[in-house]
C-alpha cells in the first residue's frame, strides 16, 4: 500500500530527491501544494488616460474628506488617523462620476478573479460597497477581515515614498500550534506574513476571509486608496 501511494504522488509531481539514498533505500518523494491562497494583482496604470483619471480620483477623495462631516466624525470616534468614508457613505459610484468609472474597471477585475478561482456562481460578482481611505503619516489599520463578502480589495491612488505596504497573514497561523518558523530564505508562499508594495493604479483583490492590515504610514504625505467588497 505504501508503494502505491508513493507512486501516485510521483506520477503527478516531480521528484525532489535522488531515487536512491546513501543507504540504498529508495527516496523518491514529492510535495503537493494544497489549499492555495490566490491573491489577484493588476494595474489600472496600463489603461488609456490613466494619469488624468487617477488625478481626478485623488481630487474626489480629498473633496469627500473636506465635506463629509459624518465621515470625519466617525474617524474621530474610532481613532482613524486621516479620513475614511467607510462609516458614512455607501453610494460613491452614483454620487460622483469618478467612482462610477472606477466601478466599471473593478467589475471586470472582480469577474476575472472569480473565474480564475473557479467559483461556481449563478451571477457575476456584485459590488457591495466602495470606500475612500486617506491615511495621514503615522496612520495605519490593524488586522481585520471583511465579513458578508467573498471578494475584497483595494485600488491605490497615491502611494508616496515610504507609504505602507499591504500586509497579508497566513490564515493557518491560529492552528499551527508547535510548528517551527521557516527560514528567512523560504519562498514567499511559505512565509507567515507577506508584504505587497503597491503603486498608483495597483489593484489588489483577495478572498474576504484573508486577514490583512495596513502598517503605520511612514511616508511624509498622505496615502490614498479606495477599498471595496464584492458579494
Amino acid at each position: 500500500m505504501a508503494q502505491h501511494h508513493q507512486s501516485l504522488a510521483t506520477n503527478h509531481l516531480p521528484s525532489l530527491l535522488s531515487p536512491v539514498s546513501p543507504t540504498g533505500y529508495a527516496t523518491r518523494m514529492s510535495l503537493r501544494p494544497l489549499f492555495v491562497t490566490q491573491v489577484y494583482e493588476a494595474s489600472l496604470a496600463d489603461s488609456a488616460g490613466f494619469a488624468v483619471f487617477n488625478a481626478e480620483l485623488g481630487d474626489a477623495c480629498r473633496m469627500l474628506a473636506a465635506e463629509d462631516m459624518a465621515g470625519r466624525q466617525w474617524c474621530r470616534e474610532h481613532g482613524y488617523r486621516g479620513y475614511t468614508s467607510y462609516g458614512s457613505l455607501t453610494d460613491l459610484p452614483v454620487r460622483l462620476p469618478e467612482f462610477g468609472e472606477l466601478k466599471r474597471h473593478l467589475d471586470k477585475h472582480a469577474q476575472a478573479y472569480a473565474k480564475a478561482l473557479n467559483f461556481d456562481l449563478a451571477r457575476k460578482p456584485r459590488l457591495d460597497n466602495l470606500w475612500v481611505n486617506i491615511l495621514k503619516p503615522g496612520g495605519g489599520h490593524t488586522g481585520h477581515i471583511h465579513p458578508h463578502a467573498f471578494l475584497s480589495g483595494t485600488v491605490y491612488v497615491e502611494v508616496p515614498d515610504g507609504a505602507s505596504a499591504l500586509k497579508l497573514e497566513d490564515p493557518r497561523l491560529p492552528m499551527m500550534m508547535a510548528r517551527p518558523g521557516v527560514r528567512p530564505d523560504a519562498s514567499e508562499a511559505e512565509q507567515p506574513f507577506v508584504y505587497l508594495a503597491p503603486k498608483a493604479g495597483t489593484v489588489l483583490i483577495w478572498e474576504s476571509w484573508l486577514r490583512h492590515e495596513v502598517p503605520v504610514n511612514a511616508a511624509k504625505s498622505e496615502r490614498i486608496s479606495i477599498s471595496f467588497n464584492y458579494a
